[in-house]
């Protein structure tokens, strides 16, 4: 008792870490201006496949509402009842005409409204990784990778049955019913009423069921959500678990995780499977007033035979069409759950917006001003308070100070990742915020102490900031980091693959890597944040001793740890909790025997203990 305890504390534990990511529920009402939204994806073909399959739906829905006429009225209460052999095999050969017509219609149907499903579920799903591409650092921060894959896959994956059939068959469906309607109180208004008394029963219940079905979709869709952030997250973090011995555990919340995922299927399904048991009862109220009052009606002369056999097969083709409509409408609460959670991530403004009239700077010279910044991340903890500073064009500037010092966030403002609270950030004297983002960031390369590796092979990873580089051009960058030599010694050299994350290869040579990816791209300004935090002290010699080569004439802002790989800069800024404390070079701060002083001289006290 007491582990499982344990076991359901930590489950729940894990839970209301994945509630910390937003994922919730999205409460708003089922409304027809969001599906319309949703509709509108189908405007790009709103001139050939979608008329085409509407047409095509029409020739055989017409030809099912017509045969059933034919048959009662003419065939039965016609043709048989005077013994019309000629006009019997007409029709007789019409109708078989007829169904071929209805058979290439559904044929035609089914192949294009396929075509225009995976057409608009293509076009959906491209708008949305646009678009969550745009989206600010911030965005990302309170998000987990597996929530947002979910979106992007099984969401989107969630219209598909509805824009591949659901849109045309409800249209095919409404369209039956409508001409049933009109066509039953045409041959008979008393057993027309008789029958269709039941129907206003049928539509207080499922709007009853209707919000209720629509939650429980909903839930399947927030625990799929967790489920395959619980599977990202165990996966990228397959080491640790193993290192430390956690795989039960760990199998543990995933099975807590999956129970829940399991169980809100259960419930989802079984409420939505009442619907259909629930039409088939009322098809056979329907089938029993048929028969009676229909009986009655033919003793006393009310209704012809063939009329009566008309309705049968009406009344027959009546209840498909409401059975299929209660199926559709449960495709269409999932189809409404996974909408709201996709245009939930489509409504999300980006924190960092380019302005219409923003300008491009193609011919960035690199000259750094932060004008009384100031900057918070939640808007609860002041990350910098009112920072001045300057780097001028061509410096090499160096960020110290303890971790929470506000070294990071900087480099963010400049790269425009993030915009400040207060003040301005300036390059080259424009505001960052009058300036588009994209000119911006083609000419910054950032080099992270956590290289992230794409899958493909190492040329493609090095030419990745600069998709038009030559082969030579890519060799020339990795020889300059010292990125060659370890290179060349792979299996396949630049064309070796490699996974997600470079697994396969050292934390070392990813960062050598990373070295030649952002060289490549020759940026005006180069963020070295950590970057030398991964490497042996042999390798670090090799890159400072390329870096003094190719800092030359860039702005460069180094933040490290560990000050021997600054003591070449120009100016050293020191930082506590958002403030500069100091500034200036090397021989000045260790003069002044200040912060910076202090913080080398505990780094070699380190050191010597070692």
């Amino acid at each position: 008792m007491a582990k499982k305890a344990k076991v359901e504390k930590r489950q729940n534990k894990h839970l209301n870490r994945f509630q910390y990511t937003q994922d919730q529920a999205i409460e708003k009402p089922f409304n027809w201006e969001q599906m319309v939204r949703l509709l509108q994806y189908l405007k790009p073909y709103s001139k050939r496949l979608l008329p085409a399959a509407i047409i095509a739906m029409l020739v055989s829905t017409i030809i099912r509402l017509v045969v059933p006429i034919l048959i009662g009225k003419v065939a039965i209460d016609v043709a048989i009842t005077d013994g019309n052999i000629p006009l019997l095999i007409q029709l007789v050969v019409g109708i078989a005409i007829l169904y071929l017509f209805s058979y290439l219609g559904n044929v035609f149907r089914i192949k294009w409204v396929n075509i225009l499903g995976q057409n608009v579920i293509y076009d959906i799903r491209k708008h949305l990784f646009s678009h969550v591409q745009r989206l600010s650092h911030r965005f990302f921060d309170s998000r987990s990778a597996g929530s947002i894959l979910v979106r992007i896959m099984n969401d989107i994956n969630s219209l598909q049955e509805l824009f591949t059939n659901g849109i045309i068959n409800l249209l095919m469906d409404v369209v039956t019913l409508v001409g049933i309607v009109v066509i039953l109180f045409v041959l008979s208004p008393k057993l027309a009423l008789a029958i269709m008394v039941i129907l206003p029963i049928m539509f207080y219940i499922s709007t009853k069921l209707r919000r209720n079905i629509r939650r429980s979709w909903q839930r399947v869709r927030i625990q799929q959500s967790r489920l395959n952030s619980h599977l990202n997250e165990s996966l990228q973090g397959i080491r640790i678990t193993q290192s430390f011995s956690q795989e039960r555990e760990n199998a543990e919340f995933f099975d807590g995780v999956n129970t829940e995922n399991f169980e809100a299927w259960r419930n989802a399904t079984k409420k939505s499977a009442m619907f259909r048991p629930f039409v088939e009862m009322s098809n056979a109220v329907g089938t029993v007033i048929l028969i009676s009052y229909g009986a009655i009606l033919i003793i006393n002369g009310g209704i012809e035979v063939g009329t009566f056999v008309s309705f049968a097969f009406f009344l027959g083709m009546f209840w498909e069409p409401i059975s299929r409509l209660g199926q559709m409408y449960n495709q269409l609460l999932m189809a409404m759950a996974a909408s709201e959670r996709i245009f939930e991530f489509l409504d999300e403004e980006p924190n960092v917006e380019e302005k219409s009239d923003a300008k491009r700077l193609d011919d960035m010279q690199g000259r750094i001003e932060f004008d009384r910044v100031e900057f918070s991340y939640d808007e609860k903890r002041t990350a910098l308070h009112e920072i001045s500073l300057e780097m001028k064009q061509g410096q090499t500037v160096a960020l110290v100070g303890h971790t929470g010092s506000g070294k990071s966030t900087i480099a963010n403002l400049i790269s425009r990742f993030y915009d400040p609270t207060k003040g301005s950030v300036k390059i080259d004297g424009h505001d960052l915020r009058d300036l588009t983002i994209e000119s911006v960031r083609q000419q910054i390369s950032v080099v992270l102490q956590d290289t992230f590796i794409f899958s493909g092979t190492i040329m493609e990873n090095i030419r990745f900031g600069r998709p038009d580089a030559t082969d030579d051009e890519v060799m020339e960058a990795a020889k300059v980091v010292g990125a060659d030599d370890f290179i060349k010694r792979l299996s396949n050299g630049y064309q070796t693959e490699v996974e997600e994350r470079g697994n396969v290869l050292s934390a070392g040579e990813r960062q050598l890597l990373s070295f030649a990816r952002a060289l490549l791209a020759n940026p005006r300004i180069l963020i070295l944040d950590e970057a030398t935090a991964s490497i042996d002290t042999e390798t670090e010699v090799k890159i400072q001793n390329a870096l003094r080569k190719l800092l030359k004439g860039r702005t460069a802002i180094i933040i490290a740890h560990r000050l021997s790989t600054i003591r070449e800069a120009d100016n050293i800024i020191v930082l506590e909790h958002g403030r500069i404390l100091e500034q200036g070079s090397h021989e000045e701060l260790m003069d002044k025997k200040g912060e910076y002083f202090d913080l080398v001289k505990t780094q070699f006290q380190m050191l010597d203990a070692i």
